[in-house]
C-alpha cells in the first residue's frame, strides 16, 4: 500500500495587529518541504464583513518565492518593484524574493468572501541571492477525466503547462471533482506529490482526508497509482509536488537563510529601514495601527538548520 504522511493544519495568525487566522500545514514538526515548497496555509471561506479581511502591511522576504491562489475575491498586492496586480480566482502571482523584496496584500473593497491559499517556495542556494522578481498568469482549466477540471499554475500535469519560471522544478495545480469522480495524478516519478482539501471528501492514495489536511506520498512509495477520488459531495484540491529538496535552511518569519546570522542581518536591515527589502509604495492601511509590519524579536538561541523532515517549528 502507498506510504501517505497526513499532515493536520494548526490555526495562526496571519499580518499585524488585526490579523485573520489561517489553517497552516506547512512548516510542521514531522516536515519541512514537499518538493520545494515550505509553506503551506489555507484560509476561508472568511465573510470579510465578519473578519475584516486581509489586511497585511508591507513586510519583507528573501531566499523565498510566494505564490498566491484564490478560490473566492480579490487581493490587492503591491510590492517594492513597483508592482500593483490584483489576485483573482483563477490567476496566479508568483514573487521572487530572491535577496529581498517587499510586499503588501490587502483583500479588495469589493471582496466579500476570502478563501484561497498562500503558498512560498525555498530558493535553492544557487538562487536565492538573485533579483527580485514578479509574474502573472492565467493557466487554462483542462478536463484530464470525466467530471474532473485543473488549473495548473505552476509545472506540468494532466498535459497543461504553466510558462511561470521557478528555481527548481515543481508542481501546483487546483483540481475540481465532482461527486464520486477521479482522477490519477501523472506526476514525474522523482516528485514527491501532496493533495491539500480544501472542500469536499476525498480519498488521495487510498486514505481519506479531512478539509485542510495535506497528505503526501514520498518518492520510494509510490506502489499504487496517485489517484484521487471524490466523495458524495465532491471536491476541491491543490496539488503541490517537486524533487525532494535536499538542502537545509533556517526559517524564521518571513526570511529563508542558511545561518542564523544572516536571519539576524535580514531581521535587523528591515527594522532599521535599511534599503536592502526597497520601499512599497501605495499601501493605505484601512485604521491608524500600523503602516508597516516591523520584525519580531528573534529568540534567545542559535537559529538551527532544518532539513525535509524538519526540527523545531518557528
Amino acid at each position: 500500500m502507498t506510504g501517505v504522511q497526513v499532515l493536520t493544519p494548526r490555526e495562526v495568525p496571519l499580518g499585524g495587529l488585526r490579523a485573520m487566522t489561517v489553517r497552516r500545514t506547512l512548516p510542521a514538526r514531522e516536515r519541512s518541504f514537499v518538493g520545494a515548497w515550505c509553506f503551506v496555509d489555507h484560509y476561508g471561506p472568511d465573510e470579510v464583513a465578519t473578519t475584516g479581511g486581509m489586511d497585511v502591511a508591507p513586510h519583507p522576504h528573501c531566499g523565498l518565492a510566494t505564490v498566491s491562489w484564490l478560490f473566492m475575491g480579490e487581493i490587492e498586492h503591491r510590492d517594492s518593484l513597483g508592482t500593483q496586480a490584483v489576485v483573482r480566482p483563477g490567476e496566479v502571482n508568483l514573487m521572487t524574493a530572491g535577496r529581498g523584496i517587499a510586499h503588501s496584500e490587502q483583500s479588495t473593497d469589493s471582496t466579500s468572501v476570502l478563501h484561497g491559499v498562500q503558498l512560498w517556495v525555498a530558493l535553492p542556494d544557487a538562487a536565492r541571492d538573485a533579483a527580485p522578481a514578479f509574474e502573472h498568469h492565467v493557466p487554462p482549466v483542462v478536463s484530464p477525466a470525466a467530471g474532473v477540471r485543473a488549473a495548473v499554475f505552476v509545472g506540468s500535469l494532466f498535459g497543461s503547462h504553466s510558462p511561470v519560471a521557478t528555481a527548481t522544478p515543481l508542481l501546483g495545480a487546483e483540481v475540481v471533482l465532482d461527486p464520486g469522480a477521479s482522477v490519477t495524478l501523472d506526476s514525474p516519478e522523482d516528485f514527491e506529490v501532496a493533495v491539500l482539501l480544501d472542500t469536499g471528501t476525498v480519498t488521495y492514495a487510498g486514505r481519506e482526508l479531512a478539509v485542510g489536511d495535506l497528505a503526501v506520498v514520498e518518492v520510494g512509495t509510490r506502489h499504487t497509482p496517485l489517484e484521487v477520488v471524490a466523495g458524495e459531495s465532491g471536491a476541491r484540491v491543490v496539488v503541490l509536488g517537486g524533487p525532494p529538496f535536499e538542502e537545509e535552511v533556517v526559517m524564521w518569519w518571513n526570511f529563508v537563510g542558511r545561518s542564523h546570522d544572516e536571519v539576524v542581518a535580514a531581521q535587523e536591515e528591515w527594522n532599521a529601514h535599511g534599503g536592502r527589502f526597497g520601499y512599497v509604495a501605495g499601501y493605505v492601511p484601512r485604521s491608524d495601527e500600523h503602516w508597516w509590519i516591523p520584525a519580531p524579536d528573534l529568540p534567545g538561541v542559535r537559529l538551527r538548520p532544518r532539513g525535509r523532515l524538519g526540527r523545531a517549528v518557528t
